[in-house]
């Protein structure tokens, strides 16, 4: 079965960065086949044998704490489930670079739409299948809502804009 796993974090301390190189080695070790990497935020497409995704995510999490001295949560799915993401995106009218998805370990509920209300502008945010897109319509990092997107208001996940969804939906074809 081939998988996707997206790390919430490259920075490993203080002016340390995880190298992509790093990362697939670090799977290869776990036996996980034809490991490849999508630019250099954290994106990882590899064969494994079938197995829940949470089995996974504990079995990358475990494997990069114990060589790289932090725990990242790690977000996997797999081929179909990223092809079925990326083609429910709401927002294909969008600019790629500004339209992001939030990937949820946990379906988001929506009410989580309410909260984000109150920090939302001119974005439009809708969920689909309990991760939560945003069209910023324009640059994601002068959003009031970029402060509102972390793990500890909506649980574990992690963002990626719209050209990353479709890069690594391509290495999946």
């Amino acid at each position: 079965m081939t998988y996707v796993a997206l790390l919430h974090s490259i920075v490993l301390g203080a002016g340390r960065r995880l190298l992509m190189a790093d990362l697939r080695e670090m799977a290869q070790e776990l036996g996980l086949g034809d490991c490849r990497t999508l630019v250099a935020t954290g994106n990882l497409v590899f064969h494994a044998q079938a197995a829940p995704v949470r089995d996974i995510e504990d079995r990358l999490e475990r494997a990069f704490e114990k060589r790289f001295g932090k725990h990242v949560d790690i977000l996997v799915r797999s081929a179909p489930d990223w092809l079925r993401l990326t083609a429910e995106n709401p927002f294909t009218d969008g600019h790629p670079p500004d339209v992001c998805v939030r990937v949820m370990r946990e379906p988001l509920g929506s009410d989580i739409l309410g909260f984000l209300e109150k920090y939302r502008r001119d974005e439009k945010i809708t969920l689909v299948g309990g991760d939560l897109w945003i069209d910023f319509g324009g640059k994601p990092s002068e959003s009031r809502l970029l402060s509102v997107l972390t793990t500890r208001r909506l649980g574990v996940g992690t963002t990626r804009n719209a050209n990353t969804v479709n890069g690594l939906a391509e290495m999946l074809r």
